[in-house]
């Protein structure tokens, strides 16, 4: 079972560059921002069918599950969410003078889902049957090829020097594998504290929720791009994409 476990590590690892080659490719090859309206406008979808299809609905079955009736996940997502967006606006008003891309939203953005992607890792590494573990492997690959891709954007989009962004990337990248590891040493860690997972998902899940929607604010994807048809087009697609996944997963 160990050495399935960090096999399942390497693969998901794997998935994680290569989901971000694209990006980094190509903001190696120009020192400036770099803009993807396609790839922004397919992140958002992504984002946002993964945190109102994937995280709410499973953040919510955790804590049914542990007797709390009212929607305690949902609450925590929409505290994440105006959360965010204060921290937008004020960022705004503190950098008034800097460009619109500041870095400091997705420095907010990798520690948010990197302890999200820690905790994916550890309910992989702590399970014990090999059917409950490719069912959660599916899931993460589900997912991470995704999220990778859409916060390769983010990074690539911001005023991140090349090397920041790999170093941040990075961070992200290692977070699945190390949370795996982890669980496996801790078997019993999740089961101690079992709030720790749907909580963290319920954060993570108003973090992408405001990736796809306001993030940006005015030159949002959602409020600058969506009257232009083709860029709105592949919103959907990220959405489905993701509506698509929750059939199995």
């Amino acid at each position: 079972m160990l050495t399935l476990k960090l096999i399942c590590s390497v693969i998901i690892f794997i998935s994680t560059l290569a989901a971000a080659i694209y990006p980094f490719f190509k903001r190696m090859r120009n020192s400036k921002k770099v803009d993807f309206p396609i790839g922004e406008a397919l992140g958002s979808g992504i984002f946002l069918g993964a945190g109102l299809i994937h995280m709410l609905g499973d953040s919510s079955r955790h804590f049914m599950q542990q007797g709390y009736q009212y929607p305690v996940g949902l609450f925590l997502s929409g505290v994440m969410f105006l959360v965010l967006l204060w921290f937008e606006h004020i960022g705004r008003e503190l950098y008034v003078r800097k460009p619109d891309h500041h870095p400091s939203f997705v420095h907010l953005t990798v520690i948010l889902l990197s302890v999200h992607s820690f905790l994916e890792g550890a309910a992989l590494g702590l399970s014990e049957a090999y059917s409950v573990l490719f069912i959660i492997l599916t899931a993460i690959m589900a997912h991470k090829w995704a999220a990778s891709f859409a916060l390769a954007i983010q990074i690539n989009k911001s005023y991140l020097t090349f090397k920041n962004g790999v170093i941040l990337f990075s961070i992200f990248s290692i977070m699945t594998p190390l949370g795996v590891l982890v669980g496996t040493a801790t078997i019993t860690y999740l089961e101690n504290y079992p709030l720790f997972e749907p909580i963290f998902m319920s954060l993570a899940a108003g973090t992408f929720l405001y990736l796809g929607t306001l993030h940006g604010l005015k030159r949002a994807v959602m409020i600058e791009k969506c009257c232009d048809l083709k860029h709105f087009g592949f919103v959907i697609i990220g959405f489905l994409l993701m509506s698509l996944v929750g059939i199995w997963c």
